[in-house]
């Protein structure tokens, strides 16, 4: 995968993120006075790849043996806190000089309040041996005991023309003949997420010629557009159909619910409806739903089936 060969490995090689990457590398020079992190911020902004980079500066050649990365919304029950972060941050092993361990929870907004709760204990009584670096894409995800307990650091989207540059870099590298037309339309399609960019760039690239025509040949499959083509559906009144359509993109494409719901919200206003607003209020009321542990297609069916009440004509 493209997206891991072209990662950086070092924080100054970290796209953008000037601020973020100033403030990491101080601490890393004082690995002792540094506080559990938590990275707030867009998806494909350079979070988790900024995390690795710090395990690597700061436990040098020992940075796999002495890192436990997890990704939160896989493995978010409190038994896996209990058990798999509470092990590894009360082992530890004194005869390798480190300052601690590093323990990266990728995507941690997604996390059950109950292992949250369960976390912010673990946090506590392993702050001489162990450092935990949260990574979310909404830091009003976290609990506010644990944000109290973190540095925070929030990274912006990337611009186009940081994108842009990282697509001819790898582009170049890789041998690949492209039109710079068809770079600024995988650049707008990805939305400033420069490893959804990259992964859509090596889709392109197996079609040969990287063209807009191409390009749009994958973009036009993408999870945004297919999330669009289910919501004109159901407000059309097409429940059955809308519903087909959104089993094939959970069980079929592998989909979850949480970035349907996301997607739904971003793409509802981009439609030519006459009342956005209320359908935004629906739209939330069944991601709260989802929050707290309702069933994930019994609630976007019905999603679906209210957004049908509006039967309004949207092309």
């Amino acid at each position: 995968m493209w997206v891991e060969k072209y990662r950086p490995l070092k924080l100054d090689e970290v796209v953008n993120q000037k601020a973020v990457i100033e403030r990491l590398s101080s601490l890393s020079e004082s690995p002792g006075e540094m506080p559990n992190l938590l990275f707030s911020g867009p998806p494909g902004t350079g979070k988790t790849t900024t995390a690795l980079c710090l395990a690597r500066s700061i436990l040098g050649k020992y940075w796999r043996d002495f890192t436990l990365e997890l990704n939160a919304s896989d493995e978010r029950g409190i038994n896996t806190v209990r058990d798999r972060v509470k092990i590894f941050a009360r082992y530890a092993d004194r005869r390798v000089e480190i300052p601690f361990r590093i323990i990266i929870l990728d995507e941690a907004d997604e996390m059950t309040k109950d292992a949250q709760s369960a976390l912010r204990r673990i946090m506590e009584k392993s702050a001489h041996i162990a450092r935990f670096i949260l990574i979310a894409n909404y830091s009003s995800g976290i609990i506010e005991p644990i944000q109290s307990r973190c540095a925070i650091f929030r990274y912006s989207r990337l611009s186009d023309k940081d994108i842009i540059n990282q697509l001819e870099k790898v582009s170049k590298n890789e041998g690949i003949k492209y039109d710079n037309q068809a770079l600024a339309v995988l650049c707008q399609a990805t939305e400033g997420d420069l490893r959804h960019a990259i992964n859509t760039l090596q889709a392109s690239s197996t079609l040969g010629h990287l063209t807009v025509e191409n390009v749009r040949k994958i973009t036009g499959i993408s999870g945004n557009t297919r999330v669009k083509q289910v919501i004109k559906v159901a407000i059309n009144g097409k429940f059955q159909e809308a519903r087909n359509m959104l089993t094939e993109l959970i069980r079929v494409y592998g989909m979850s619910e949480h970035d349907f719901i996301k997607y739904a919200s971003e793409e509802i206003f981009k439609l030519d409806i006459s009342n956005p607003g209320e359908i935004a209020e629906i739209i939330a009321k069944y991601d709260y739903r989802l929050i707290i542990g309702s069933h994930p297609e019994i609630q976007l069916s019905a999603l679906l089936a209210e957004l049908g009440r509006f039967n309004e004509r949207v092309s």
